[in-house]
């Protein structure tokens, strides 16, 4: 569920520091983090997103911010404003989110999506293999 209005990420960025599980803090494009954050080191984090997120996506409304519960989120991904492209999936290739926040330790995205030139190099290969 996309988080719409600033008001709802306060409510979403409070359930998270509330929250009694660790969260796994992954910046897309980085190793992905072993270690789980909680107290201080998750509010620093929380903090220093909601103010970059305030200040490079300077729109009256949010709609960069996604996840899997208001209520009592397990999931929540955060597109970077410098790298929106298409995220409502028009494009062929929509961007990946910058950060992932999660109870689950996550996957190296990049590393598991094919990426669209890897698949048409696929394509080729077995193509040309079956001639």
């Amino acid at each position: 569920m996309g988080v719409l209005r600033w008001h709802q990420l306060d409510q979403l960025w409070e359930q998270v520091l509330a929250d009694s599980h660790s969260w796994h803090v992954y910046a897309v494009g980085e190793e992905p983090p072993t270690q789980a954050l909680s107290g201080d080191a998750l509010r620093n984090v929380v903090q220093e997103l909601d103010t970059l997120l305030r200040h490079e996506h300077a729109e009256d409304y949010c709609g960069i911010v996604y996840t899997d519960s208001m209520n009592h989120p397990t999931y929540i991904k955060v597109f970077d404003p410098n790298n929106l492209g298409s995220t409502c999936g028009s494009s062929g290739n929509p961007p990946l989110p910058g950060w992932i926040l999660s109870h689950m330790q996550p996957i190296n995205l990049p590393a598991a999506l094919p990426q669209p030139g890897n698949r048409r190099r696929w394509w080729q290969k077995l193509f040309n293999h079956a001639h």
